[in-house]
């Protein structure tokens, strides 16, 4: 009897989950509107990543007047060659479009042809690669901030197919701080505190409090971003922020890992490769719970991903792409919100794409992503309705222990400008001190 009622409850909280579902895939935005974020908004485009020249894994942040450049890559599964343009956009700290015209933030021109393309080779899934260095001689930026590029086809600005943020600083000011656990006690055993302290040396500022906003974010995540903070307290040309709980983020736990690099051999955390209707499939070790469980340390990525394929010469064009498939144990299914796979294997985003569905039958979350061969890391994120915040504490945990990033931004809103500037950034590591 025990067991028909447990059996019961599940499927009534199985039937509400999936008319959830289906009420939330009516919300989505209309795929023609632009987004002033990371999105892919063509189902053909896969794998896309922006990072600084010479360090795959770094965050795209450059500096104004530095040679150094920006590398997007993306692939194409369509496979005829495409006519891809690209412009880029300035935004506000909060990533509205500004009111400054285009040639006031760069010299070029406002539709340049991606030419630098590659077939792919020796793959099952067909696909072209492209690739675009920025900053170049086509355009060159002439002001800090908040950028998107925008890519578009057939020289059609409203076709666009993705974009992408960076950021562009002129570093005036100069950042120092740490990352340790807080003191508070209600939390001490789950968040981090960052505590810094802004040096303008010689910069001119009038009003901190009114001139001068300062954003923290964590792995380079936008969703958790800590906005709303202002100096605790001025001496002479420092701004010193060190607060017991307005500086605190929950630590979460390490990224779970695995290893696709090969897909003749099984890598970490990888169950199965199968080869079937012509495409892999990989399975991974189902994942559980880890709310409850203790800190442990692993080597992560911190969210990130590094595509490459062992048996290629060159993984731009010669890594393969498979199914992966996860599963996540649930006695049930979660109310009142939706559960994700959360990471840059995803654009830190949670859209019908990364949306895990739940199986009643095998109690247990499932879905299934097409991923280029590489060495990933995702976690699970739970997402209230009607939220924007993934609150990835509820499947993983949160440990003051774990290893994060933080990256600390400072915008300047200057009176004789009609822009925010970008004058500082800094990131400070958990674990790594500066």
């Amino acid at each position: 009897m025990l067991t028909r009622n447990k059996t019961i409850l599940t499927l009534i909280l199985f039937l509400i989950f999936i008319l959830k579902i289906s009420a939330q895939e009516s919300e989505y935005y209309n795929e023609n509107q632009l987004r002033y974020e990371d999105y892919i908004y063509k189902n053909n485009i896969q794998t896309v990543l922006l990072y600084k020249e010479g360090w795959e894994l770094s965050y795209p942040i450059v500096t104004l007047h530095n040679p150094s450049s920006l590398i997007l890559k993306f692939d194409d599964l369509d496979s005829d060659i495409k006519d891809y343009s690209y412009t880029i956009i300035h935004c506000t700290s909060d990533w509205q479009v500004t009111s400054i015209s285009p040639t006031e933030y760069y010299d070029g021109f406002s539709d340049n042809r991606i030419t630098d393309y590659k077939q792919s080779f020796n793959t099952t899934f067909k696909y072209n690669h492209y690739t675009l260095s920025f900053p170049n001689e086509e355009l060159k930026i002439k002001i800090s901030g908040n950028y998107i590029i925008k890519v578009f086809e057939n020289s059609d600005p409203d076709n666009f197919v993705l974009t992408k943020r960076f950021l562009v600083v002129d570093q005036k000011v100069a950042i120092t701080g740490n990352v340790k656990q807080t003191a508070v006690g209600s939390i001490r055993k789950t968040h981090q505190e960052i505590d810094f302290t802004i040096n303008k040396s010689s910069y001119p500022i009038n009003n901190v409090y009114e001139d001068i906003k300062v954003y923290v974010m964590q792995n380079f995540r936008w969703d958790n971003m800590i906005k709303t903070l202002k100096p605790q307290y001025v001496k002479d040309n420092e701004f010193i922020y060190d607060f017991d709980e307005e500086n605190t983020f929950p630590g979460s736990s390490e990224f779970h890992n695995f290893d696709m690099k090969s897909l003749r051999f099984s890598g970490e955390k990888i169950d199965q490769i199968t080869f079937k209707q012509q495409f892999y499939h990989v399975k991974l070790i189902d994942d559980e719970k880890r709310k409850f469980k203790t800190y442990q340390y692993q080597k992560d990525l911190n969210g990130k991903f590094l595509v490459q394929s062992k048996e290629a010469q060159n993984s731009d064009n010669e890594a393969d792409y498979a199914y992966v498939y996860f599963t996540l144990k649930q006695e049930t299914p979660l109310l009142d919100g939706n559960l994700y796979v959360f990471g840059a294997l995803t654009n830190w985003t949670f859209y019908k794409n990364n949306l895990m569905k739940y199986n009643a039958e095998n109690n247990q979350y499932e879905i299934s992503l097409l991923l280029k061969q590489g060495y990933y890391n995702y976690q699970y994120a739970f997402v209230k309705d009607s939220s924007n915040y993934a609150d990835t504490g509820l499947i993983e945990g949160n440990h003051w222990e774990t290893e994060n990033d933080y990256v600390i931004l400072v915008y300047h809103k200057d009176f004789t400008a009609r822009y925010e500037k970008l004058i500082g950034y800094q990131i400070l590591n958990s674990v790594v001190k500066n």
